[in-house]
């Protein structure tokens, strides 16, 4: 008992120095830090005064004769003051500028970031539309360095507002910017349209930049990171790529839509008579501090018709991933909604067609959202209850064979072979399917994997807090670390910790009722997969923990009840004995298998008999 009590002592001890050394260790860098600061401030100092507004001056004043120069005819048009304009409905607020004809700063209004700020998904000068277009004999200008004139906004009876944007040369050519924001719609109507086409023009072609980033909004930058994605759909089916560092992707083929996706929002642009092809690179910034989760660049062509007056209809959408408001606009956008993809693509089906509908359903009776998830946990575990019940009863048949198999395995020994053959026999004459236990399990991975995607992907969830979680699309936290540990992280999750002890427990009843525990490999399994899910879980939506922990909850108290209360060994005893009885009927393919094992066996044994005469 002293030994026992050292060796805790000492684990303490350890982990006191373990966290002191962390704490002693960051300190030292805080205050290493503010002495290099001190010495660069100093150094600055001493440094001769350079007049940095001068240079900026000069630089602003080059670029503007540059500008000047390449907007020929359309200088006039360059020189003007840039002017903000907003359009505003219930949901989203754009603010435009004069400077390209093209919104500016886009705030959801239904929405705050992690952190309760406006949720601004746009803002910044690496955000653009653009094109080129010719100003003079031998001179080319983009859009986005052109000032436009503004008109005054224009409403209509149903609520929606539109704001038109013109450019025009003294020779009659006229570009027009005309935007419509409908009433509580995130999806704008844009419109380019073009008067002399063929002389603002090369070859009747429009070559647009869309360059969208995408900043975050949510609490883990790394899992939002993860989530995002270009998503798009080609020759009218939908795809998707991940987001890499530099990475750059080439449609030869007509092109609807391209959306720069996050976690739980999107920007896009469409063309409703299709993009000819495009090419979009991707940057992922190696620096957190940024706070951008991706820059999307994105070239498309567009073909317009010769004549007079073109117009090319595009959309612009800056929103969140609703699966019901994506749906809505029947143009495939709702497939952006990660429910399920790649190998595990056949989920989506599980949660448009039952997870989703019963969410919903229950979502619009219940406020709170985490005993949505636990009536939903409950609504699930009961149809799959059958089930759970038959892996049971062949849990329990097989259990009250051991003995027997035991007999048999001191029977035949080291020969695995003659003890499978004896052993499928008496599986075959009790009427038990060894594999009874298992198959109710493997059904119900679908629905595990249906809900991970769900919970990922459910923006219902972001914001909704329940018991000590402030934010059931997001990890839940209870203690932040000073420092992060490999494979786990740097914050203690509770409901990914109920949900290992949970597991653990489940892991532990189920091997107190295996028919054979003497592998020691087999005492430690337990505490393996529950350490997996340590790790993997502690990042996932606190969502997804509380239901895996409701479910694991149930899983429990139904084991209890069915063994204790619902099957009855002794009737299960005799009718495991009543099947013996019977002469058994084999199918062809046991047939063939024991004629196999048979084959096998001769083998074997002349194998051995030829050792022996060699000898």
């Amino acid at each position: 008992m002293g030994m026992d009590r050292n060796t805790v002592i000492g684990f303490v001890l350890l982990a006191a120095l373990f966290f002191g050394y962390f704490y002693y260790n960051k300190q030292g860098q805080l205050v290493m830090e503010k002495e290099r600061q001190h010495t660069q401030d100093s150094l600055n100092l001493l440094k001769p005064k350079i007049d940095t507004l001068a240079l900026r001056m000069d630089s602003v004043k080059r670029d503007s004769i540059t500008r000047l120069v390449s907007t020929g005819n359309f200088h006039g048009d360059s020189t003007a003051t840039e002017q903000f304009i907003t359009l505003e409905n219930e949901v989203v607020k754009i603010t435009f500028t004069s400077k390209g004809a093209q919104p500016k700063i886009v705030e959801l209004k239904n929405f705050k970031t992690f952190d309760g700020k406006p949720l601004i998904l746009e803002n910044g000068s690496f955000n653009k539309i653009s094109y080129t277009i010719n100003t003079g004999a031998n001179q080319t200008a983009k859009t986005e360095d052109l000032i436009f004139t503004p008109s005054a906004i224009s409403k209509t009876a149903n609520g929606s507002q539109s704001l038109m944007f013109a450019l025009q040369n003294a020779e009659g050519q006229k570009i027009e910017h005309l935007f419509v924001l409908p009433a509580n719609e995130y999806m704008i109507d844009f419109s380019v349209n073009l008067y002399g086409a063929d002389k603002l023009l090369t070859q009747n072609t429009i070559n647009l930049t869309w360059q969208a980033q995408a900043p975050q909004v949510e609490k883990d930058f790394e899992h939002e990171k993860l989530q995002s994605q270009i998503s798009f759909v080609k020759d009218g089916d939908y795809d998707f790529d991940h987001l890499g560092k530099g990475d750059d992707k080439k449609f030869d083929k007509p092109l609807d839509w391209i959306a720069l996706k996050q976690q739980f929002f999107v920007s896009s642009i469409l063309a409703k008579n299709k993009f000819q092809n495009a090419e979009v690179q991707w940057q992922v910034p190696p620096d957190s501090t940024t706070h951008i989760i991706a820059q999307a660049t994105s070239n498309f062509r567009l073909s317009v018709t010769p004549g007079a007056v073109s117009s090319v209809p595009l959309q612009l959408y800056y929103g969140p991933i609703d699966y019901k408001i994506l749906k809505s606009y029947g143009n495939q956008m709702h497939d952006i909604v990660p429910l399920g993809s790649g190998v595990y693509a056949f989920v989506k089906y599980v949660n448009r067609g039952f997870i989703m509908p019963v969410f919903n359903f229950l979502s619009s009776k219940i406020a709170s959202f985490g005993l949505v998830i636990a009536l939903l946990t409950i609504i699930i575990r009961l149809l799959i209850s059958p089930l759970t019940y038959q892996s049971y009863v062949s849990g329990a048949k097989m259990k009250l064979l051991k003995p027997e198999i035991d007999t048999l395995k001191a029977k035949h020994g080291d020969d695995k072979q003659a003890f499978g053959m004896e052993q499928m026999k008496l599986f075959k004459s009790a009427g038990v399917n060894p594999l009874g236990g298992c198959i109710p399990a493997l059904l119900q991975i679908p629905i595990f994997f249906a809900l991970f995607s769900f919970f990922n992907s459910n923006i219902a969830l972001r914001g909704q807090g329940f018991l000590w979680t402030k934010d059931l699309s997001a990890y839940d936290s209870i203690y932040n670390l000073p420092f992060s540990i490999p494979f786990y992280g740097n914050h203690i999750s509770l409901f990914t910790i109920l949900a290992v002890i949970t597991s653990l427990l489940i892991s532990l009843y189920g091997m107190s009722n295996m028919q054979d525990n003497s592998n020691p490999v087999m005492k430690y399994m337990p505490f393996i997969f529950p350490v997996i899910l340590l790790g993997v879980f502690n990042n996932q939506p606190s969502a997804l923990t509380w239901y895996y922990t409701v479910s694991n909850a149930i899983t429990l108290i139904i084991q209890f009840v069915i063994q204790k209360y619902i099957i009855n060994h002794e009737k299960i005893l005799a009718q495991l004995q009543e099947n013996k009885k019977k002469v058994p009927t084999k199918s062809k393919w046991q047939e063939r298998i024991e004629a196999m094992q048979e084959s096998n066996k001769k083998i074997q044994t002349l194998q051995q008999r030829t050792g022996k005469n060699k000898k």
